[in-house]
């Protein structure tokens, strides 16, 4: 399909935006509705670019972020725009089968910096911001071996590459590399798999909402609790909690 217009002024984003209707996800079974325009995002989306909201998110008002702060939780911001491959269910008969989608990650240096030097437990936000985080980790690796920063390949953290680095290690050798390079945003595309087998390296808890069956996301879940996932999914299905995108939240220590 080409698309065309005849004003040099006006993007393309700009056009969709004008034209285009709020893509709600089909299992809502419903059109889209006004309120979907407030509700089906972040209150703190500022950057365009995913094809959907990152659903735990949607969790958070400016009142709980206050209330956060409050607390002495500090709050930190990174950008993964989401794309349609995470709604792309596993359909081969072994993990090892499933092609994973790439996704493009955008982290300003000072968070990175502020990974290199704490020790403060760090809670993600939504199994985008897992994906990032970890991400993260994976390409301070690649740095300390002179590799490219650009792809992060599926399998990477699965091939026997070292493992004893320490967080604080992989993140300094990540500024040192960004240093070199004179940036201070590092953006790459991802797509490493998390799955039963994986360590976590940044990521100590996790809010996230509850995921269908054959799909990476829960598939990251169950890397994250081992074998819990599943009595916590039954209690789940038990109370009749909601699922996906307009479904509760858990936390996940």
């Amino acid at each position: 399909i080409g698309f065309e217009w005849d004003n040099d002024s006006v993007t393309f984003s700009q056009i969709i935006e004008a034209a285009g209707e709020l893509p709600i996800p089909p299992y809502l079974n419903r059109d889209t509705e006004e309120s979907d325009l407030t509700d089906y995002q972040t209150v703190y989306s500022r950057i365009q670019g995913s094809v959907a909201a990152p659903t735990a998110g949607l969790h958070f008002t400016p009142a709980l972020f206050e209330s956060l702060r409050q607390r002495g939780v500090e709050l930190r911001e990174l950008t993964l725009h989401v794309g349609a491959g995470t709604f792309q269910p596993v359909k081969s008969e072994t993990i090892g089968g499933h092609p994973m989608h790439s996704e493009f990650i955008s982290v300003g240096i000072g968070l990175i910096e502020e990974l290199a030097r704490t020790d403060r437990r760090v809670v993600a936000v939504g199994t985008t911001s897992v994906r990032t985080l970890e991400s993260l980790y994976w390409l301070g690796v690649r740095a300390s071996r002179g590799e490219s920063l650009d792809e992060l390949p599926q399998w990477y953290p699965y091939d026997g590459h070292p493992t004893a680095m320490s967080r604080k290690e992989a993140m300094g050798c990540l500024l040192d590399r960004l240093c070199k390079d004179g940036s201070d945003v590092l953006t790459a595309d991802t797509r490493i798999i998390i799955a039963p087998g994986y360590r976590y390296r940044v990521v100590d808890a996790m809010v996230t909402n509850f995921h269908q069956p054959k799909s990476t996301l829960l598939l990251l879940v169950s890397a994250f609790t081992g074998g819990d996932w599943r009595r916590m999914y039954d209690l789940a299905m038990e109370r009749e909690f909601r699922f996906l995108s307009y479904g509760d939240a858990c936390l996940l220590l």
